[in-house]
């Protein structure tokens, strides 16, 4: 059994930062549980261009308010609490909060931890048998 708080992430090398978000890590690939979760804050009036052309990612908006746009169908989804999105064809995607977003994100293949975002928006795939 694996019990872990936010507390004990928070300045770990499992809290991501960066001017658009902040990512805690709870659970990760060396867990071996197949899948990872962070809980994803996201600033207000940031653009963020997403695609995770190795992972499937379920995002679950908890707190704040924002629009998601499909960039390959030009289609855009308003998100607020309660709302859920699925990555499950590898979107290519931006996300632009209005207000300070906060999400629980569940990857699979898991994330390592090590992963950053490529110019395109991409996670590489790493294992962890890649250490």
């Amino acid at each position: 059994m694996i019990v872990r708080t936010l507390d004990e992430i928070t300045d770990t090398d499992r809290d991501i930062r960066t001017e658009n978000w902040r990512s805690k890590r709870i659970v990760l690939a060396k867990d071996g549980v197949g899948f990872s979760v962070h809980e994803t804050t996201l600033y207000p009036g940031a653009v963020n261009d997403f695609w995770y052309a190795n992972h499937i990612e379920a995002v679950f908006v908890v707190s704040g308010e924002g629009e998601l746009l499909d960039k390959e169908t030009g289609r855009s989804y308003e998100l607020a609490p309660g709302a859920l999105y699925l990555l499950d064809g590898h979107e290519h995607h931006q996300l632009r909060p209005r207000t300070e977003m906060r999400t629980v994100c569940v990857f699979n293949p898991p994330v390592t931890g090590r992963e950053v975002h490529d110019e395109n928006g991409v996670y590489p795939l790493i294992t962890e048998e890649d250490r």
